[in-house]
């Protein structure tokens, strides 16, 4: 009887992220309360309407787990041009951003609070993005979790139908396995061709701000790696 249960149980997607446990500010939790319908989008499993959303037709540029939105609220800033939609399950980073998006004073900018897989699913219209910036994500070190990397032959066929024709898809990493792996994935893709490739110190970011946990891994005397990968038509 247990066997049969088990096998008639849903199967879990692999998550390539956790959901860190952290203690909101009064100040985030004002942010949550306040700035939400201002800057925030609901998941729902149907396409959004960008341009209904941000007002206007304008490059949308995608990042996937902003962590504290510093450096997504300095792009939008300097990118007026363009709109900016961010993705992030830790509600204390995503009350800094709101926090940080107020104080810019900003208009371009959207969050949403969710699993970016399921995001790009079923939220993201196909050939609708500029852009998609991955920064740092989850190196998942350890051998068996590896399977646990965002960066995967899958989400790349996410990424390349959610681009529109030329759009580009750019990934910084601090892990030396990591950077292998990104370049062995990337390597074997027919969606995507390598356009630049930088190994630094910290002092030659690939068109992007320094972000928090760049720093945290220099302090580690950890390498940086940065990628442009552009969509083939």
């Amino acid at each position: 009887m247990a066997a049969k249960q088990n096998q008639s149980r849903p199967h879990r997607p692999i998550r390539s992220f956790v959901r860190r446990a952290g203690r909101l500010t009064p100040s985030q939790q004002r942010a949550l309360d306040e700035l939400w319908p201002q800057y925030g989008i609901e998941f729902e499993t149907r396409p959004l309407n960008l341009r209904a959303v941000f007002g206007r037709a304008a490059p949308v540029v995608l990042e996937i787990g902003f962590g504290n939105g510093e450096t997504l609220v300095q792009q939008a800033k300097q990118n007026p041009a363009s709109d900016y939609l961010g993705i992030e399950v830790h509600e204390p980073g995503v009350g800094h951003c709101l926090l940080a998006a107020q104080d810019a004073g900003i208009t371009n900018l959207k969050l949403i609070v969710h699993d970016a897989i399921e995001v790009l699913e079923g939220q993201i219209p196909l050939a609708s993005l500029h852009q998609i910036n991955l920064y740092f994500p989850d190196p998942w070190p350890k051998k068996r979790h590896h399977k646990r990397r965002i960066v995967q032959p899958p989400f790349l066929g996410l990424c390349a139908d959610r681009l529109e024709s030329g759009g580009s898809l750019h990934i910084a990493t601090d892990w030396a396995d990591y950077a292998e792996h990104i370049d062995e994935v990337l390597a074997q893709s027919a969606q995507f061709s390598r356009a630049e490739r930088r190994e630094h110190a910290g002092d030659e970011p690939l068109s992007r701000p320094m972000t928090k946990f760049e720093k945290r891994g220099l302090s580690k005397g950890h390498r940086i790696w940065d990628w442009r990968f552009n969509r083939l038509a």
